[in-house]
């Protein structure tokens, strides 16, 4: 989507929440398997500052994921990510119950994906948000793309860039 610098600053200066997906945003969207059928992911330290500094400015992190993780799910709440949807069978029924339990509409919140599944839920959100290795349709569908790819620092992107504009405003 086409925005201009400026209308996406303001845009995000309008946010009160911004919801992550996990594989390919907040990990580099691979799976380690292990020889018990354990999985292992990494995330980076970069993004989880992000997370925490974010929380510091008033804007509500959330996440939406596809698939169980209960390491995943410990991380989130290491930082102070109140909100975790994981194992979701539809991310955008459960971005509406996030919204509602939030008590705002959707022209607050962001939402940050990387493959098909999210697109629902970006074309719902009031900013949408693509890491640089997403699928050329959620890039295009984004309004901003971050420079770092997924579990790279993308979320730390976002989160300085959703920082910088609710301090300009």
């Amino acid at each position: 989507m086409n925005m201009t610098t400026d209308a996406i600053k303001q845009q995000a200066a309008r946010i009160r929440v911004i919801v992550f997906d996990v594989d390919g945003v907040l990990t580099d969207g691979k799976l380690y398997l292990g020889p018990h059928d354990e999985e292992i992911k990494t995330m980076s330290i970069k993004d989880g500052l992000g997370l925490k500094r974010l929380q510091g400015t008033g804007i509500t992190p959330a996440v939406i994921s596809g698939r169980p993780s209960a390491p995943i799910a410990a991380r989130l709440h290491a930082l102070g990510v109140e909100h975790i949807y994981l194992d979701s069978r539809d991310k955008l029924i459960d971005f509406k119950a996030l919204l509602a339990e939030l008590g705002i509409g959707p022209e607050q919140a962001a939402f940050m994906g990387d493959d098909l599944p999210d697109l629902p839920v970006m074309r719902r959100a009031g900013l949408a948000l693509a890491v640089a290795d997403a699928i050329p349709d959620v890039r295009q569908a984004a309004h901003w793309v971050s420079q770092a790819r997924g579990g790279e620092g993308a979320v730390r992107e976002a989160c300085e860039m959703m920082i910088s504009a609710h301090s300009a405003h």
